[in-house]
């Protein structure tokens, strides 16, 4: 996977230098001349830009990079300008860090895949859970086992969970599922939230748009994801 992640702060370069040391290529980018300095030699590729400068963005490898994370921390205008621009050039998934509510609701609007909260998330979770292709998010339990969100296999919409039988095929245990159902932000914009439905019973029917809480051995979950569609 390649990566572009702008902002080196504490949480950006530790998330570069992560997803580094887990065999990713990772362009690092910052404004500030000491924070590249300080980095380039634990990630693949650093370079001092203003990623608002939509000339210079233009420049990067947009097209051969898998993700953009947006990961400035206390500059929320250079924040906004820079996902407005990566989105501008059709980057192929953008993941932007939210700052505060109002951020938030603003990056929502522009349109990007993803937003973290770092204060919720560190930066080791979130390389963990990108390595893991389709996992939504995850919580190491331990060394083995991991807890993941994923969303529900084409395979299985429309089966019920005792016809699927995942524990028995994968030995994966579904904690519960979750519902994404729209909800009006504060600029009127419907945005995705979370419904838990609870406990899972045998006879429930999947649906296209399920998402599946999951607990088991991480080789296993590997499988369960290797499905594809």
């Amino acid at each position: 996977m390649k990566y572009i992640i702008v902002g080196i702060g504490n949480f950006g370069g530790y998330l570069a230098k992560r997803l580094t040391n887990l065999g990713h290529e990772v362009i690092g980018i910052d404004s500030n001349e000491s924070k590249i300095e300080s980095i380039k030699d634990s990630i693949t590729h650093s370079i001092v830009m203003d990623a608002t400068d939509q000339a210079a963005v233009k420049n990067l490898p947009l097209k051969d990079t898998d993700i953009v994370i947006i990961a400035i921390g206390e500059d929320v205008g250079s924040s906004i300008m820079s996902t407005a621009i990566f989105k501008q050039l059709k980057s192929k998934r953008i993941i932007a860090r939210a700052i505060n509510d109002l951020h938030e609701t603003v990056i929502q609007a522009i349109g990007v895949d993803e937003i973290i909260h770092p204060e919720e998330e560190t930066a080791d979770r979130l390389a963990k859970r990108l390595e893991m292709k389709g996992v939504l998010d995850s919580l190491e339990i331990s060394d083995e086992y991991n807890i993941v969100e994923v969303k529900v296999p084409k395979r299985y919409v429309d089966m019920t969970v005792a016809k699927a039988d995942i524990r028995k095929e994968y030995y994966l245990n579904i904690l519960t599922i979750i519902r994404i159902e729209q909800k009006k932000n504060l600029l009127g914009i419907n945005t995705p939230h979370k419904n838990v439905i609870g406990v899972v019973t045998p006879d429930y029917k999947f649906a296209p748009e399920d998402i599946l809480l999951l607990f088991g051995k991480i080789k296993n979950i590997q499988d369960f994801l290797n499905l594809g569609d």
